[in-house]
């Protein structure tokens, strides 16, 4: 697993370093997530689900690739790149994370979800909840 997964519980992990995010609130993140799960036969690579407040989804990406892509209202890019100094909590594989949880694992295959898929699958959600 990534150096960056933590051992146990759950972890603040700087964007830009190890991965950027690509952060999705409500049901348009659930959308998103669903789109992109279906389209890789649920292999999507890691997507971290926040189950507390706006209930975001934040899809990671290699470093220094999310601010590549034009994302819709309602979506953020997290990384160096953006101009902002921003953490994402990351759960552990196993054992209490809460509030947070794997929506889709990271895997040898597939260590990161990818930036251009990941924007074709959005502008499905987008389309869908309307």
């Amino acid at each position: 697993m990534p150096s960056w997964v933590p051992t146990s519980g759950h972890a603040l992990r700087h964007a830009g370093i190890h991965f950027d995010a690509v952060r999705i609130e409500g049901i348009l993140g659930e959308q998103a997530a669903y789109e992109l799960l279906q389209f890789t036969d649920f292999r999507a690579g890691p997507i971290v689900r926040e189950d507390t407040g706006a209930r975001n989804m934040y899809f990671l990406l290699p470093p220094q690739t999310a601010a590549a892509h034009r994302w819709p209202a309602g979506v953020r890019a997290l990384s160096r790149n953006a101009g902002c100094a921003a953490f994402v909590g990351v759960p552990a594989l196993s054992g209490a994370t809460w509030p947070l949880r794997w929506q889709s694992r990271p895997t040898v295959e597939v260590p990161f979800v990818d930036g251009e898929l990941l924007s074709e699958m959005v502008e499905r959600a987008v389309r869908a909840v309307r």
